[in-house]
């Protein structure tokens, strides 16, 4: 997690009323094909996205930037250039695991 400002979303993922689990097939479809550099804000209302969101970002190799300043629930996240890829239908597993 950074500690600079987060920058504006050039894509916003709103997963308001999912659990994670459907969040996260959500938010991987909807990155598919951005490019890195991407700042991703992602809606959330399951209590478990600020653990789960940076886990599933150290996973993948994106950034997790953090909860964003005077947004409830708006969490940031970075797209990596070197991400590892995950499973479609999965993406809580890495591709090829």
């Amino acid at each position: 997690m950074t500690t600079a400002p987060i920058p504006p979303a050039s894509l916003t993922v709103d997963g308001t009323g999912l659990l994670c689990v459907t969040l996260l097939l959500r938010l991987r479809k909807a990155i598919d094909g951005a490019e890195a550099g991407t700042v991703v804000h992602v809606i959330a209302t399951d209590p478990a996205a600020p653990l789960d969101l940076p886990a599933w970002c150290h996973m993948t190799g994106h950034e997790y930037l953090g909860p964003v300043t005077g947004e409830q629930l708006v969490y940031a996240l970075r797209l990596s250039a070197d991400a590892r890829p995950t499973r479609p239908d999965r993406p809580w597993h890495r591709a090829g695991h």
